[in-house]
């Protein structure tokens, strides 16, 4: 076969296992509507991020809910901490809105939230939930407050994340515990009774918020921790107490590698065990860089567990002594960088087409088979190697390329691939 001509995706080879049938059993939950968005075990896991400017800055602030939707954020929250603060979400969110993203954002509340959704009503009605830590709602009228803020979210139709995290617990819950471990003849470990504090805290809240008023279908709730088992440990015990949907996420991960690694680590065992319903990575960015990584980091997490598709995934070898030169990652490269380009407009014509599987193999030795369990695959010539690519489409040689435009041939063949395979949207039967 020519290298021009028409793909044929006749007889096309079923993957020995659907990939449904790989994906872990969900823990079932109630479902959370937040702002159009739900959130429970019925839907996709959602992936979500948060913003670091100051949030008093408007326009910086909408600029960046903006970026990280566009990165494929899907729930933003921002810090609401001060009157400055919250005297600018309205005009945050009709920036927003004006810039065509309707992504919903969500407040996060410090120890002053009961007295801000008071004085700024049309911030309580503009945000799409309320995320409340129980350890930071004050100690002397801590149920007072924290009720001040649920009557508020009824109020506006508003859910709220009961968000417990280890490093803000509620003191006195902790202290009363801690007194009734020590008075046992056999004392538990002090770890184990910070777990406990937790999942109280977070348990208690959520019956507080049901007595005030507000519906078991609009609570979710997390409690993070920055240690890995910690976390695992954590939420296997959380999951058992309830059907509220559950954020994951450590908290405090970290920068770089270690945060990526640190965060992926967890949430793998968690997802893979059908825990969490809505995850973020929480990643300290490098000075003047922007949020976008950990949505990419999220995303990926997700997609690597079978969870969800984002961008097609793309298998590479990671190269060896038969790929010494730069030959084979530049060509690898420009095919994952064409690929990621392509997918906003591909998304918006083919469905289903972030499903695709593709394989840029670097040499002989594993290329074909590579090649043959993706969708679409190419087996690079090595270094010193004749400039000869076969090229496999739905586990059958296709066609061989040959010569020095390798890589533009290649990109015109998933081209084709991706019209033929997925069809355009208003193709689609309704």
């Amino acid at each position: 076969m020519t290298a021009h001509e028409p793909l044929s995706l006749a007889g096309r080879d079923q993957p020995a296992t659907s990939p449904d049938r790989l994906r872990p059993p969900r823990r079932a939950t109630v479902s959370v509507d937040v702002g159009g968005v739900l959130v429970g075990s019925a839907h996709p896991i959602v992936v979500q991020s948060m913003t670091n400017t100051d949030t008093a800055d408007a326009d910086a602030t909408a600029i960046q809910v903006a970026q990280l939707a566009h990165a494929g954020s899907q729930l933003v929250r921002i810090t609401v901490n001060n009157e400055p603060a919250a005297a600018a979400v309205p005009e945050i969110i009709r920036k927003i809105r004006g810039l065509g993203v309707d992504v919903p954002v969500i407040g996060d509340f410090h120890y002053n939230g009961h007295l801000l959704l008071e004085r700024y009503p049309e911030t309580a009605a503009a945000l799409a939930k309320y995320r409340i830590n129980p350890g930071n709602v004050g100690a002397k009228r801590h149920d007072e407050h924290f009720q001040t803020i649920v009557r508020i979210a009824i109020d506006n139709g508003k859910p709220v994340r009961i968000g417990v995290n280890w490093g803000s617990l509620d003191q006195a819950l902790l202290t009363e515990l801690m007194e009734a471990n020590a008075r046992v003849a056999e004392p538990r470990d002090s770890r184990d009774v910070l777990i406990d504090a937790m999942l109280a805290s977070a348990m208690r809240s959520a019956e507080l918020a049901e007595a005030t008023g507000l519906g078991h279908d609009q609570i979710i709730i997390s409690a993070k921790v920055s240690g890995v088992r910690d976390l695992i440990d954590v939420y296997r015990r959380l999951a058992l107490l309830s059907d509220y949907p559950l954020h994951l996420g450590l908290t405090e991960a970290g920068m770089a590698m270690k945060g990526i690694v640190s965060s992926t680590a967890g949430l793998a065992v968690l997802l893979n065990e059908g825990i969490g319903d809505t995850i973020r990575v929480s990643l300290t960015p490098e000075p003047g860089a922007g949020r976008e990584l950990e949505v990419e980091v999220a995303q990926q997490v997700l997609q690597s567990m079978g969870l969800r598709s984002f961008l097609p995934q793309v298998s590479a070898c990671p190269g060896c002594g038969r790929t010494t030169s730069v030959f084979f990652q530049v060509m690898a490269q420009e095919i994952q960088t064409y690929l990621k380009d392509q997918m906003p407009m591909w998304q918006s014509r083919h469905p289903g087409v972030e499903e695709m599987r593709v394989a840029v193999m670097g040499c002989v030795v594993n290329g074909p088979g590579e090649s043959k369990h993706a969708d679409i695959g190419i087996s690079l010539p090595g270094t010193f190697e004749e400039p000869v690519a076969p090229v496999f489409i739905d586990g059958r040689l296709d066609r061989t390329l040959r010569g020095d435009g390798l890589v533009e041939e290649f990109k015109r063949i998933l081209d084709d691939y991706v019209d033929q395979r997925f069809p355009e949207q208003s193709a689609v039967p309704g």
